[in-house]
């Protein structure tokens, strides 16, 4: 399978299953369009139709050019087929290792965001923080079902994390201390609104955390439309120098400044270039998660201004990069080199198997998505997995168990796409989102373009 198209001046051809990128000339686009379905006589007639015009292109450079494709197609890096998708393995006999908690340490929060799909960080139950016990007993828990994995994570989540600060860092000493008696290494991620950043988290954060996640939806009449306290005064102007205060001390220690765009800010690159302006050089933004009657949902009349605002981003990312400040866009980091990750393929996000939520009374759910809803309550941190159907169901959300995605060129980097956004969208775990697909092709082709870009151009040299 190959996936063509046309973006900010090249023509790419994308060999689905090897992973193989080429920038091609025009002629070269055409012929690889009719290679499979044509033989080579009326490739070369139908070529010589469309560009005879032109000095450069003679039947003697057509046919040199089928048989550089026919030679690319020998080497399996066009129309190569998908090696692993006859295999008749049984997906519900996967490993049940666990990797990686999201400890809801609190769910409550200092902010009143109308869009939260966590209804203000109460996941729609009562206001609740997570005990020393139950978070201890959750990090056991995540040891004693890591079978021999040695890297360990664990994110701390909310609600507002910051809410529970005491816990959160009684937690990291509990793990370090156990590191070397259990043959484990944790790595720490803190997600947080930024309202109760002080110098004292920056330091234990920007020592312990292996990444943070710091939320601004951008622009300061963007941010505070929706990212407002209980008196319903925004936060902008309080989080954004503590912010900027904690990214310059992490060095080159990870973060992300991660916004939400809704249907009120379709225009959302200017979000980004603002954020990118100030100062910020990890940027993330996510379209809104909420029913499709918010009047914060994205639309799809929204969706072709979103497409735009992609490409927009890329070449504004390029363009930076070429005058010596670039920055970072998460969804625009991909590894062209290796090709699609073959156990991604197979294991999807690892939801509901090798990740899951922890309540902060000890229960536990597929990923944080899911908390609050009791059809997907999985078990409890003291009996672990109870509800092993469900488990079982979660195993099959990936490339290969969706009949949806068969044909879909972009399903081996997407890995079957978000369980949560197919539940909200579908009523089914094993169902498709088809908004989102349609925005993760759209930052996949920006994506490559951009890793075509950064070869060909000098500066990147």
């Amino acid at each position: 399978m190959i996936h063509q198209y046309k973006l900010n001046g090249y023509n790419i051809v994308l060999d689905v299953y090897s992973g193989s990128v080429h920038v091609v000339d025009d002629v070269a686009y055409d012929m690889i369009a009719m290679f499979e379905d044509h033989d080579a006589e009326k490739i070369v007639s139908a070529m010589l139709q469309k560009y005879g015009d032109r000095e450069d292109v003679t039947e003697g450079d057509l046919r040199e050019c089928l048989s550089d494709i026919e030679a690319l197609k020998d080497a399996g890096k066009l129309f190569s087929e998908d090696e692993y998708a006859g295999l008749a393995f049984d997906f519900k006999k996967r490993s049940n290792e666990v990797k990686a908690l999201c400890l809801h340490v609190a769910h409550t929060c200092n902010l009143n965001c109308s869009y939260c799909f966590a209804s203000q960080g109460k996941y729609h139950g009562e206001r609740a923080l997570m005990s020393f016990e139950v978070g201890k007993r959750a990090l056991d828990f995540l040891v004693e079902n890591s079978g021999n994995r040695v890297n360990l994570e664990v994110d701390f989540f909310g609600g507002e994390p910051l809410m529970n600060w005491q816990v959160v860092k009684d937690l990291v000493a509990y793990a370090r201390s156990i590191e070397e008696e259990k043959h484990k290494k944790f790595r720490f991620t803190l997600t947080t609104n930024g309202v109760l950043v002080d110098d004292e988290v920056i330091e234990f954060a920007n020592l312990e955390m292996h990444n943070v996640v710091m939320s601004i939806d951008g622009r300061p009449e963007v941010h505070d439309r929706f990212r407002v306290d209980y008196l319903g005064r925004g936060s902008y102007e309080k989080i954004v120098p503590k912010f900027l205060r904690f990214a310059k001390k992490r060095g080159d220690r990870s973060y992300y400044v991660r916004g939400t765009y809704t249907h009120y800010n379709t225009d959302f690159t200017k979000d980004i270039f603002h954020l990118a302006d100030l100062g910020f050089t990890e940027l993330s933004m996510e379209p809104v998660v909420c029913a499709p009657d918010d009047p914060c949902a994205l639309t799809e009349e929204d969706l072709p201004v979103l497409f735009e605002q992609y490409e927009i981003l890329a070449k504004e990312m390029l363009k930076r990069e070429r005058e010596g400040r670039p920055f970072t866009f998460y969804h625009y980091m991909i590894d062209l080199t290796h090709g699609p990750c073959i156990y991604k393929r197979i294991s999807g996000c690892g939801s509901g198997t090798e990740y899951m939520a922890v309540t902060p009374w000890g229960d536990l759910y597929p990923c944080h998505q899911f908390v609050g809803d009791e059809k997907y309550l999985m078990g409890n941190i003291w009996d672990g997995v109870t509800n092993t159907a469900l488990r079982d169901d979660f195993k099959l959300c990936n490339a290969y168990a969706r009949p949806e995605c068969d044909g879909c060129w972009a399903r081996l980097y997407c890995s079957g796409g978000c369980a949560a956004n197919a539940y909200h969208a579908t009523g089914s775990i094993r169902g498709v989102y088809k908004y989102g697909c349609e925005l993760f092709k759209k930052r996949m082709e920006c994506a490559i373009m951009m890793k075509a870009a950064r070869e060909e151009e000098p500066w990147n040299s």
